[in-house]
């Protein structure tokens, strides 16, 4: 790796295919030759779990406790291993005995599984199950008992599906019955799962085209009123004009904001309503202080606005007067409420 530009996860993809291939070749070769002996090689690669006897099982289950122990007991100092090796050193944790240690369990954890699923089927059943569980939750420690749970059911569900069919192989159906439960979580996982992703995307974008729509609507208002110091209606051509959307998007976006009594429509075009004016005010701010803290990012680096998903009229009070005066120094405060407040005053 030191001596290359691939990642890590490419070399092993890279390193696992080829040497599984140049095996497949080399198996076929000595199954070919006269006095050509598998020795058990098919066995080691793809498994016999149907063979496994019960003192297997209980130095399966010995092995595994003990691995369970020893994950029990240095739970944190593993976690911090795996994540922050420097900090780990840094407080005077024995990192290398410690990476000896999870690799000692790695190999314990696959020579165990050999005889159910093979030494290539196990490395499926490494990952599997734990990225099965990622789906699921953010923690590590849940997601330590998640896969867990995930790898036995896969046991379970191989087990049941192959015993009662002849010549049907318990270690690949042990794997595919892993992948199904991977599959099923990445489409119906409730935060990461591709069904509530796509809902999200769509929520984001039909939330997206309103508020582009009340901000233009708004700009236009406020610039035509400095002018005027009047209110009048906009083409939608107008309002294209300023934040392009799809014919589709923008007819969808309109519908929504008349709906909710945002916006009214006319011959002529449309318009905001009071509480249009209101909403595409808070729109047209919070956006502006977007632009103010994408502009001056290093002076806000303590808000971490991710966390806050963006919500800038959330903040506290002292965060959007810094904000405000920035808006101010930049003359880009949205002023169509205050100049209509002091229009009506003035009559």
């Amino acid at each position: 790796m030191r001596h290359t530009r691939l990642k890590t996860d490419t070399a092993i993809g890279l390193i696992l295919s080829v040497f599984f291939g140049i095996g497949i070749v080399l198996l076929t070769y000595i199954n070919q030759l006269p006095v050509g002996d598998q020795s058990g090689l098919d066995e080691f690669i793809f498994g016999q779990a149907a063979a496994m006897v019960s003192s297997d099982v209980r130095i399966i289950s010995i092995v595994a406790i003990i691995l369970v122990a020893i994950v029990v007991l240095l739970f944190k100092e593993l976690k911090l291993l795996i994540f922050d090796r420097e900090f780990a050193q840094g407080i005077g944790l024995p990192t290398t005995v410690l990476n000896g240690l999870l690799m000692t369990m790695i190999v314990a954890a696959v020579v165990i599984g050999l005889q159910a699923v093979g030494v290539v089927l196990m490395v499926s059943m490494l990952i599997a199950p734990a990225i099965t569980a990622r789906y699921w939750t953010d923690r590590l420690d849940h997601m330590v008992i998640l896969s867990g749970i995930v790898g036995a059911l896969s046991g379970i569900s191989g087990t049941l599906i192959s015993a009662p069919i002849s010549g049907m192989p318990t270690g690949p159906l042990i794997v595919v019955s892993a992948c199904m439960l991977f599959f099923v979580s990445l489409v119906i996982a409730p935060k990461k799962g591709l069904l509530i992703k796509a809902y999200r995307l769509k929520h984001l974008r039909k939330q997206t085209a309103r508020e582009q729509i009340l901000q233009s609507l708004y700009e236009l208002a406020e610039e035509h009123y400095a002018a005027t110091r009047s209110l009048k209606t906009f083409p939608g051509e107008d309002i294209q004009a300023l934040r392009p959307l799809s014919a589709r998007r923008f007819q969808k976006a309109l519908k929504g904001l008349q709906q909710s009594g945002y916006v009214n429509v006319t011959n002529e075009g449309f318009y905001l309503t009071a509480s249009g004016r209101e909403k595409a005010h808070r729109v047209t701010l919070n956006n502006r202080y977007m632009q103010m803290y994408a502009m001056h990012e290093v002076r806000f680096a303590n808000l971490h606005m991710e966390k806050q998903n963006w919500d800038f009229l959330s903040l506290p009070e002292e965060e959007q007067g810094r904000l405000q005066a920035l808006l101010h120094e930049h003359k880009l405060e949205p002023t169509l409420l205050q100049m209509l407040q002091e229009g009506r005053t003035s009559t």
